[in-house]
């Protein structure tokens, strides 16, 4: 018998290398972002692309900013000032440690940071009749890495009074993936 591959066996050999070229190909378009849009695009390309905006919230100049938010499950979300004739200015992942180091405690509500970072993945309540506050929390890669969760909580008054992040709980393997 002949050490040398026939020719189907060479083919065969050749073919699991395509794979991962293909892969890498997707993978390389799936990293393109809204992020890489041009200031000045149309808000109708970017929405034919990448559908509606999860949030629309108008400014005092006749502006307005526009949210697209992965929220729930996602940890993502672009935001884009609209000027008044309909062309995005620079977009940016508003889900990040430096766009959360914005909030100022004790000034900001609600309606703000919805119109900052869209919706949030969770809410709920916490603390003592009396002085209950919301919490609201937004699924996001802390420093780029780690799967997390910025809890902001609001309280009675409305306003932001503290923030911080904790690990996400979703990303948490199973007990019984230890066994």
């Amino acid at each position: 018998m002949s050490s040398t591959p026939s020719r189907s066996m060479r083919k065969s050999f050749k073919t699991p290398r395509i794979i991962p070229l293909a892969a890498a190909t997707l993978l390389l378009g799936a990293c393109s972002t809204m992020s890489d849009i041009p200031a000045g695009t149309p808000l109708a390309e970017v929405q034919a692309s990448h559908g509606a905006p999860s949030i629309e919230c108008p400014q005092p100049d006749g502006s307005r900013y526009l949210v697209w938010s992965t929220q729930p499950m996602g940890q993502y979300a672009w935001g884009a000032p609209v000027t008044q004739d309909g062309r995005v200015g620079q977009i940016e992942q508003v889900l990040s440690d430096s766009a959360f180091r914005r909030v100022e405690l004790g000034v900001w509500d609600g309606d703000q940071l919805v119109c900052a970072f869209g919706p949030p993945a969770e809410t709920s309540v916490v603390g003592p009749p009396g002085s209950l506050q919301r919490v609201w929390s937004y699924r996001y890669r802390q420093s780029g890495a780690w799967n997390s969760l910025m809890h902001f909580y609001i309280s009675e008054e409305g306003k932001v009074t503290r923030m911080h992040p904790g690990p996400d709980p979703m990303y948490d393997r199973p007990e019984w993936m230890f066994m």
